[in-house]
C-alpha cells in the first residue's frame, strides 16, 4: 500500500488499524507513510486502532486517555483516546472466551530472576547462558508437561522456547511422532503444512519461537506451556491467548509457566513500578475531582487501604469539541521547589515552574555519605513524644532510630498557626500513610492520637551544626522508584 500511486488515496475517511500496539510512535515506517499520505488528501481522517494489550514495552500505554475518564501518560501518543474498552476477564466471564486455569507448577521451573532485575530488555545470548547452567531442568519439565497432557486427556499443547537451541532441545524429550517444531526459519509453505496438521489434530505437541504469538488461531489448544521469559506483560497475555479460543466440549485452558515471573494475563504492570512486595492495587478516591485512582498500596486484613504510593491524580475532564483534556493536577505527594515553593512531582530534574534545579533522592544520598559532616541513618522505628521546652510550652520530640540503636531527632513546635502551618507542610504531609485524608493536627496530643497514619521515611539525613546533629532531609520509598 506504501508503494501504491498517489490517486488511490483518494477519498478514505477512516482507516482501522488491527493489532494497533505495532504503530510505532514516529520514525519512517510504513505504518506512518501511509497514514501521512492518506493525510494529505483528507486532513480530517478519522484512526481506529484495535488491540488486544493496547501498551509496548518500554514505553506502557500506547494512548493517553482513557473512556473512563483517566490520564494513562502525559507522554505524547499516537492514539490520543481510547474510546471502548472490553476486558479480558468480562469477555472469560461472560462465556466469549475459554476460562485460563493456572497451574502451580510442583516438580520445578527455571530461575530468571536474573534476567527481570536487570530493568531492560535481555539479549538472547543472556538467556542462553542461563538456560546452559539450568539445561539438568528442561527435561523434568518436559516430563511435567507430558504427565498432566495425558493425565489429564488434552487435546492440544503449545509449548513456547526460549531460542531455536532450546527448541530443538525440548523437542528431543517429547513423545516421538507427537510433536512438530516451527521456528522463523522454517520454509513458509513447511510451517503451513505443520500448522495445518496442528490444527486438524494429527500431532498433539506444537513447539516454537516467537512467531506463534499473535494471530495464530488454533481453538482446540488447551494448555498453554511457557518456557521462555517474557520482559513484557503484553506478550505474556498474547502467549496465552492462543489457548483462549473456544471450541465445542473444550472447558478451559491450562497455563503451565516455567518461568517463574509472575505475569499476570488481567493486569498489564506498565503503571508505576511496584514499590513493595506486599503492595497491591488499591483505589484512592480524589479529595479535588472525586476520580478513582487505581495506585500501589497496602490493605489490612478487612480490606481497608491503610497506606498508598500515588502520587498524582489521573483524573482529567475531555473536551470532545476540540480534544483538549484537562487534567486535575491534585498531587498527594510532591516535592516544593527550593526557589518558588511550586509543587513538583517527587523526581523531577528541574522545577516545572521556574527550573530551578531539583536534586534527585540518589545525589542526595552520595553527597551526604560522601561528607564527613553528614550522617546516613536508614531508620528501623520512628517514637513521637510530648516535651516541655524552658517556658513549660509542649512541643513534640520526633525520633528515628536505626537497628543498633543510634537515633537523631527533630523538634516541632505548635504555639501559633505560623508553626502549625510549617508542620504541616515540613512533616505531616510527607509521613502521613494517606495523604489526600484530612488530619487535624494542632498539637502534640493531636499527632500522638494519630501516629498510626504516620509511616517511616527510607532514610534520614542529618548534618553536622556544632555538637549536634541537625536533620536537613527525609527521603521516601516513592522517591527511589
Amino acid at each position: 500500500m506504501a508503494r501504491a500511486p498517489s490517486d488511490f488515496f483518494n477519498n478514505f475517511s477512516l482507516v482501522i488499524i488491527d493489532e494497533c500496539h505495532r504503530v510505532a510512535e514516529e520514525g519512517a515506517t510504513q505504518y506512518q507513510e501511509v497514514i501521512q499520505k492518506l493525510r494529505e488528501k483528507n486532513p480530517k481522517l478519522c484512526i481506529l486502532g484495535l488491540t488486544a494489550t493496547p501498551y509496548r514495552l518500554g514505553m506502557g500505554w500506547i494512548y493517553e486517555y482513557s473512556h473512563q475518564g483517566e490520564i494513562k501518560t502525559e507522554q505524547s501518543r499516537f492514539f490520543k483516546q481510547c474510546v471502548f474498552e472490553l476486558p479480558l476477564s468480562y469477555m472469560i466471564k461472560n462465556k466469549f472466551l475459554t476460562t485460563p486455569v493456572k497451574i502451580d507448577i510442583p516438580v520445578t521451573c527455571y530461575d530468571f530472576s536474573e534476567l527481570s532485575e536487570k530493568g531492560r530488555t535481555y539479549t538472547m545470548s543472556e538467556v542462553e547462558d542461563l538456560l546452559k547452567n539450568q539445561k539438568r531442568l528442561t527435561p523434568l519439565i518436559v516430563n511435567n508437561i507430558v504427565d498432566i497432557t495425558e493425565k489429564y486427556n488434552r487435546k492440544g499443547v503449545m509449548i513456547f522456547s526460549a531460542s531455536v537451541r532450546h527448541a530443538e532441545e525440548i523437542l528431543s524429550y517429547l513423545p516421538e511422532g507427537s510433536a512438530r517444531l516451527v521456528v522463523g526459519e522454517t520454509e513458509i509453505s513447511q510451517r503451513d503444512q505443520i500448522i495445518t496438521d496442528f490444527k486438524n489434530k494429527k500431532f498433539k505437541y506444537l513447539v516454537n519461537v516467537s512467531v506463534l504469538t499473535t494471530g495464530f488461531d488454533a481453538p482446540h489448544v488447551d494448555v498453554i506451556a511457557i518456557l521462555r521469559p517474557t520482559e513484557s506483560n503484553s506478550l505474556y497475555q498474547q502467549i496465552v491467548g492462543r489457548g483462549l479460543r473456544l471450541e465445542a466440549g473444550k472447558t478451559d485452558c491450562f497455563i503451565l509457566d516455567y518461568t517463574g515471573m509472575g505475569h499476570d494475563i488481567y493486569t498489564p504492570e506498565v503503571s508505576d513500578k511496584k514499590p513493595a512486595k506486599d503492595t497491591v492495587p488499591v483505589l484512592v478516591t480524589c479529595p479535588q475531582c472525586d476520580f478513582e485512582n487505581s495506585f500501589w498500596g497496602r490493605v489490612d486484613f478487612d480490606g481497608e487501604i491503610m497506606e498508598h504510593f500515588g502520587r498524582k491524580c489521573r483524573g482529567a475532564t475531555h473536551n470532545p469539541n476540540t480534544l483538549e483534556l484537562t487534567a486535575c493536577g491534585y498531587r498527594f505527594r510532591y516535592k516544593l521547589c527550593h526557589a518558588c515553593s511550586e509543587e513538583n512531582d517527587i523526581t523531577p530534574k528541574a522545577c516545572h515552574k521556574c527550573q530551578a534545579v531539583l536534586i534527585d533522592a540518589d545525589s542526595k544520598l552520595k553527597q551526604a555519605k560522601l561528607s564527613k559532616n553528614s550522617h546516613v541513618l536508614t531508620p528501623e522505628k520512628i517514637t513521637f513524644d510530648e516535651r516541655l521546652d524552658k517556658n513549660s510550652n509542649p512541643y513534640l520530640e520526633v525520633r528515628y532510630y536505626d537497628y543498633d540503636g543510634e537515633y537523631v531527632s527533630e523538634a516541632h513546635f505548635f504555639s501559633n498557626p505560623s508553626s502549625i502551618k510549617k508542620f504541616n507542610i515540613n512533616f505531616l504531609r510527607s509521613h502521613l500513610k494517606r495523604p489526600e485524608v484530612a488530619t487535624d493536627i494542632k498539637s502534640p496530643q493531636d499527632l500522638l492520637k494519630n501516629q498510626r497514619h504516620l509511616r517511616l521515611p527510607s532514610f534520614v539525613i542529618a548534618r553536622k551544626q556544632d555538637k549536634y546533629w541537625k536533620i536537613t532531609e527525609k527521603i521516601f520509598v516513592e522517591e527511589l522508584f
